[in-house]
């Protein structure tokens, strides 16, 4: 960064980590909702799609009451819609009121930040985006830096890109209550050199389920990839293979018992730890439809 002097608002208190005594409302105890388990925040990867309208949403409810419905299965969804740009007052505080006290939002950081100023003079795109998810208050969650692939041209090695990021994690430092993840796609980097730096910072390791990024297994006998007091999992598949069978997200059509059953025995050891808040979230291009997964991640957890 090159103004060394700016600083980001902070975020408003409580946040994600005062969640239990932020959400005591009098007269208001915890919703029971169908796609939980105990010690993880379930949820999906935005909360609309092609094909969920009579598979998901009932059918002729209007998509202006989507988010509430939605609300009363999960307990947090992660806006996919913030990756394209910061989103207005009016659609955050609209996120607010139609969502009940104890539901989290999670998103991701605008691609203007990750994609196209790679972290540098950026200063102005993320104040305003920190101050608009400050909207959400109680309900807000973390925010995902996700990079795409970089290749030799733009950062040679993780050397190069560290120090980046570095200088960018150390200016929010000063603000504790911004939850941050990040999620990169050059595996090569997945080392401990990358993991210390997060846990330098709290900040989360996100653990993708990508075709082309090692299994969570296989991670975990490298190093240790939990950073941070949270953890974020994203169930992502590969979108091009996926593109080429379907484009309407109303079931599934890729089967995922094993590769869901590797995820539930990491998790449950995960958890195992204590201390640790856990998110994790389900894109349509998994599986196919993305509740479908998350309801498959329950019913493993469970037998």
């Amino acid at each position: 960064m090159n103004n060394k002097n700016s600083k980001v608002p902070p975020v408003k208190g409580p946040t994600l980590f005062a969640l239990e005594e932020a959400c005591a409302v009098p007269g208001e105890g915890k919703i029971e909702r169908p796609y939980t388990v105990p010690g993880i925040h379930l949820g999906t990867s935005a909360f609309t799609a092609k094909g969920w309208a009579g598979s998901f949403y009932p059918a002729g409810m209007r998509p202006a009451q989507y988010l509430s419905h939605y609300a009363t299965q999960f307990e947090t969804v992660e806006i996919d819609s913030t990756y394209y740009g910061t989103p207005s007052v009016s659609t955050v505080n609209n996120w607010y009121e139609k969502t009940p006290s104890d539901f989290i939002f999670a998103a991701k950081v605008p691609q203007v930040i990750t994609h196209e100023k790679l972290l540098m003079d950026c200063e102005a795109d993320l104040d305003e985006f920190l101050g608009r998810m400050n909207l959400l208050r109680e309900k807000l969650g973390p925010l995902l830096l996700q990079f795409p692939f970089f290749n030799k041209y733009t950062f040679a090695s993780a050397n190069d890109f560290l120090p980046r990021l570095q200088l960018f994690l150390k200016r929010l430092r000063g603000n504790p209550e911004v939850k941050l993840a990040v999620e990169i796609r050059n595996k090569s980097w997945l080392d401990e050199q990358f993991t210390d730096l997060l846990r330098e910072h709290n900040v989360a390791l996100a653990l993708t389920d990508q075709s082309w990024m090692p299994r969570p297994t296989e991670l975990f006998e490298k190093f240790d990839p939990i950073t941070a007091d949270f953890t974020y999992v994203r169930w992502l598949g590969d979108r091009k293979a996926i593109e080429e069978q379907t484009a309407v997200w109303d079931k599934p059509i890729i089967d995922r018992k094993v590769e869901i059953s590797e995820w539930v025995a990491i998790l449950k050891r995960v958890i195992a730890r204590g201390g640790l808040k856990a998110f994790a979230f389900a894109n349509n291009h998994y599986a196919g439809h993305g509740p479908a997964t998350v309801k498959l991640f329950r019913d493993k957890w469970n037998d």
